[in-house]
């Protein structure tokens, strides 16, 4: 009677295998120049992107320590940006009209709560909405220490309009409810009267103690951009790297089979 000895699978040899055809090492080449060419631009995208930041950085360091100019009017609103105009130190004068003011989400150092956002009848023939600042409750009476007959003077940031919403959430104006500083919704909403400029003023100063708090703009922008470009720069070099070892495995094939 005779036995078979079974061949454990661990000691079985694979046979190496031979070189790759010149086609197949064609293609690989092929895809590893294109994903570097892509890495390298997206890096080259992320540089650009980082020397506009620092720009904009500087412009607005400017814009917020500059004097006050008078906030733009009608004839200038086609060409305001957020690149050249967001963060401008601005004011206007008019008749606050709290009555139609509308409560923005908000989320400050103070906690969570709501940025009272009030038009402002300028005295140029416009109206401009107003962020008078934080508030702890929707409950709060928009026309608390005004006097609508009087004149108010408003210093403070100019903000381009923020459409959509926020806090991953729309909009709502059948509701009143805005998680976004939507100054062209609110003001349909509201039934204010235009032209109503496509900005609004984050004003500082107007309250003297108790809410609402205004000052509370945060001026900082992420620059994360020279992080993302060295990323994409490494995932370059890798693919070269990868090549090139692929290149001299090849090589050494090619040289044991002759």
């Amino acid at each position: 009677m005779t036995h078979r000895r079974e061949m454990d699978p661990k000691n079985v040899r694979k046979p190496e295998r031979g070189p790759r055809s010149v086609g197949s090492l064609l293609a690989l080449g092929l895809a590893g120049l294109a994903l570097f060419a892509l890495f390298v631009s997206l890096g080259v995208w992320q540089i650009e992107r980082r020397a506009w930041k620092l720009d904009l950085i500087a412009a607005v360091n400017e814009r917020v320590s500059a004097p006050a100019i008078p906030a733009p009017g009608p004839e200038t609103w086609p060409n305001l940006s957020f690149e050249g105009d967001e963060y401008r130190h601005v004011a206007a004068e008019g008749r606050l009209l709290p009555a139609k003011s509308a409560f923005a989400l908000a989320s400050t150092d103070l906690g969570s709560g709501y940025w009272l956002m009030t038009p402002l009848r300028t005295d140029r023939g416009f109206t401009v909405l107003v962020n008078r600042g934080f508030v702890p409750s929707r409950d709060f009476d928009p026309s608390t220490g005004l006097d609508e007959k009087e004149t108010s003077r408003v210093t403070g940031l100019l903000r381009m309009s923020q459409t959509g919403g926020g806090f991953l959430r729309d909009n709502d104006p059948v509701a009143g409810r805005w998680y976004s500083r939507d100054v062209a919704g609110i003001a349909k909403a509201e039934g204010i009267e235009g032209p109503v400029a496509p900005y609004f003023i984050d004003a500082a100063g107007m309250s003297e103690g108790g809410y609402p708090v205004p000052g509370l703009t945060v001026v900082s922008f992420r620059n994360s951009h020279l992080i993302y470009a060295i990323t994409w720069f490494a995932l370059a070099a890798m693919v070269l790297a990868g090549l090139a070892i692929l290149w001299r495995h090849e090589r050494t094939l090619r040289m044991g089979a002759s």
